[in-house]
């Protein structure tokens, strides 16, 4: 049955919202993907690159993991496609146009020199260079993954395009000919796919706030979705990419103190909630390993058919396609 506030935003529905039902299909998003790794030769005479030279991960060990767990726990709804991955032999310039060097950079590493200030990587110059804008604007791409190292001066994300809002960062600038909204993501081979989700994570914290930011109260999904015990006593749902249901301070994935939540109810019953509540505890999203309790939040966005108050309830098509998100 409708709400007092359904009734209510139905009235003032904003014209741009589509009418609600119970029967539109979730959509399948399918994605297309420019690579950018950054992973310049430290030593000419081996041919060593910086990945390799200080032991980190494989970036393509990390795209193949990444793109896997996404479609796992979208169930197939987020398939995405890497069209082309570019490998760049160069420290990527900074705003003022400094690049480190493979020493200047090992000094930084090795905390024998501070890291050059301002960090902030020239993200102008990098849309410009591998014309980003334009392969956008013809549907060529649809984002951008970059991959760098600890001081590189990227954020774990950033959007562009016409209409672009906060994504964890700042809006790109001067980036309306795209003629959409993209998403830039920026991942780090010295971490591992845990930390590629918690970027991810964060990602997807800002779209859903910015899809669900008019409406209020218990409309308001988004808001019920993040609650945790500590932030909201006995009505703790999913939590957030750094809560828990049950945690008490940032990253706290591995606490075992019994908690009610009503996580299943999201999982097993949305949008019918049943007042499904259970009690859990860090053993159901992998006792504190990163991966697997971004994994198990992930599993608990909305995929399903129909639409409420304007907003699809399959979330992931959102996430992954920004420009989907009514402003």
């Amino acid at each position: 049955m409708p709400t007092v506030l359904d009734s209510i935003f139905n009235i003032f529905r904003p014209a741009s919202y589509p009418k609600d039902n119970t029967t539109e299909p979730a959509q399948i998003t399918r994605s297309k993907v420019l690579v950018i790794v950054y992973d310049p030769i430290m030593d000419k005479t081996t041919g060593v690159k910086l990945s390799k030279y200080l032991k980190w991960y494989d970036p393509s060990d990390l795209l193949v993991n990444f793109i896997s767990d996404i479609t796992e726990v979208s169930k197939g709804l987020v398939r995405y496609e890497i069209v082309q991955r570019i490998d760049v032999n160069e420290f990527p310039a900074k705003t003022d146009g400094f690049r480190y060097t493979p020493q200047t950079f090992l000094d930084v590493w090795n905390r024998t020199a501070a890291p050059h200030t301002p960090q902030e990587v020239n993200y102008a110059a990098i849309l410009t260079q591998f014309n980003v804008l334009n392969r956008i604007a013809r549907s060529e791409i649809d984002e951008v993954w970059i991959f760098g190292f600890p001081y590189a001066g990227f954020y774990e994300s950033t959007m562009g395009g016409p209409g672009a809002f906060w994504c964890n960062a700042p809006p790109l600038a001067n980036t309306a000919n795209s003629k959409r909204r993209f998403v830039v993501m920026g991942f780090s081979y010295e971490r591992g796919v845990g930390e590629m989700h918690e970027s991810y994570g964060h990602r997807a914290e800002s779209i859903l706030e910015k899809t669900f930011s008019k409406l209020t109260g218990d409309a308001n999904l988004w808001q019920r979705f993040i609650r945790y015990e500590k932030s909201a006593p006995g009505k703790a749902a999913c939590g957030n990419i750094h809560f828990a249901p049950n945690s008490q301070v940032d990253y706290e994935w591995g606490n075992m103190t019994p908690v009610k939540s009503e996580c299943y109810d999201w999982l097993l019953n949305f949008p019918n909630f049943k007042g499904d509540t259970r009690i859990v505890d860090a053993s159901e999203w992998g006792g504190g390993e990163i991966r697997a309790h971004h994994k198990w939040w992930f599993r608990h966005f909305p995929r399903v058919m129909g639409r409420k108050n304007g907003i699809h309830n399959n979330w992931w098509q959102y996430v992954a396609a920004p420009q989907q998100v009514i402003l």
